[in-house]
């Protein structure tokens, strides 16, 4: 049970890092807006949008809440920065894994912007939804969200006049999620964000586009790729004694991989404890972009089967990941960053869940970004919270722990 020292100091840190936001609302009432708006998502309220917030506010009506989002003069992107410093000072480290993924927010309708008729991995489907590009930040002490783009179709930049309806900037044009990706890591490493890995799931890591932006940054990177990912100009292994030159796809490099090539490794801790594998690691061949020194591997993870399973004729599923890193990268570490790839996951269910970050109801393109970056101020705070309080840290310090591709592989 929290005691009164403790609730006094987690009130002091919401003050804190309200302070250190204080200067991006250009007059008195939007900064105390925001702040009941945040204190808001941060109660324990079963639906966190206008009306709710208003009431806990003490506002007979969600005008004010709706006029922060909508109409009041602050920088929400001045915000953006402002809370990835504060993420930095007390979750930032040397090996901070920066991670790329989308999720995407249920919506009726086809005025809130971006939204239409779209897959999302989200839900598995095709909904009528909007589609947010998020970055996380983990390291050992926790991780959370530092920033957020809103994907806009094709469709909808190809219709000036309902952009303008929905306060889309003219200037906005198209951007693919893989850019809007590389646009949200440049601000990061540009900003000092101590990171020196990229993680990302397979829209992503099937760009070679991508993949390459991250080799010019000098960035590591762990990146999803589907099993028929052509794997460079390699060395296969064919069997003892043989191997054959040429490109392969990478679900045919793994059936070639020797039995010694697997390791049994946790990637990371979850729910029921340690999350177990079986791991294979090929070195592959470099391209024209990769740094001098680096190199580049071929990751497989194999899934665990029970005795009953294999009996059954049950295959294993198979994850297989491009990566490429600095001289001296371990197995070990490649594997850590692969697991630290659902870090953002979790980020999006306790974002969601706790701090309101899909609950919104605004249609104007610059409301969704006040509400989204209000949001991850709430769990920046909640993140930061937990890292540093008392009881928190038994639980951070059994965070996830740590984990190389021709291919040549790892025995």
């Amino acid at each position: 049970m929290l005691g009164d020292a403790d609730l006094e100091a987690w009130a002091g840190g919401l003050d804190g890092l309200f302070a250190r936001v204080a200067g991006r609302f250009f007059r008195a009432e939007p900064r105390r807006r925001a702040r009941a708006y945040v204190r808001g998502l941060l109660a324990p309220l079963a639906g966190k949008n206008g009306w709710t917030l208003a009431e806990v506010a003490g506002d007979a009506t969600p005008d004010g809440m709706q006029r922060l989002l909508n109409a009041a003069s602050w920088d929400a992107d001045g915000v953006r920065d402002d809370v990835r410093g504060y993420v930095v000072e007390h979750l930032g480290e040397p090996g901070g894994v920066l991670i790329v993924d989308e999720t995407g927010f249920l919506k009726k309708g086809v005025k809130s912007a971006g939204v239409q008729r779209q897959y999302s991995g989200t839900f598995g489907r095709i909904e009528n939804c909007q589609l947010g590009v998020f970055l996380a930040y983990a390291t050992s002490k926790g991780r959370t969200l530092i920033d957020r783009e809103l994907y806009l179709p094709k469709t909808w930049i190809g219709d000036r006049d309902r952009c303008r309806e929905a306060a889309v900037p003219d200037e906005i044009g198209f951007s693919t999620q893989a850019v809007l990706g590389e646009e949200m890591l440049g601000r990061a490493l540009d900003a000092g964000v101590p990171a020196s890995w990229v993680a990302a799931d397979e829209a992503y890591g099937q760009n070679r586009k991508f993949r390459i932006w991250c080799e010019r940054r000098r960035v590591g990177y762990v990146v999803a790729v589907p099993p028929s990912q052509t794997i460079p100009s390699q060395t296969i292994p064919a069997g003892a004694g043989s191997s054959r030159a040429g490109s392969s796809r990478a679900d045919s490099a793994a059936a070639a991989a020797p039995d010694q090539a697997w390791k049994r490794l946790s990637c990371a801790e979850g729910a029921k404890g340690p999350r177990l594998f079986d791991w294979a690691v090929a070195s592959v061949s470099v391209g024209e972009h990769t740094p001098p020194g680096w190199g580049r591997w071929l990751l497989v993870r194999r899934q665990i089967l029970s005795p009953d399973q294999l009996d059954a004729g049950k295959q294993p599923e198979l994850a297989y990941y491009l990566c490429a890193g600095p001289p001296g990268t371990s197995d070990d570490e490649l594997i850590h960053v692969a697991g630290t790839r659902w870090a953002i996951e979790e980020c999006f269910q306790t974002a969601k869940s706790e701090v309101g970050l899909d609950q919104y109801q605004v249609r104007r393109y610059d409301a969704w970004y006040r509400h989204i970056t209000l949001a991850m101020l709430a769990h920046t705070y909640l993140s930061v919270t937990a890292a540093i309080a008392p009881k928190a840290l038994a639980a951070a310090s059994s965070g996830a722990p740590s984990a190389r591709s021709a291919v040549s592989w790892h025995t």
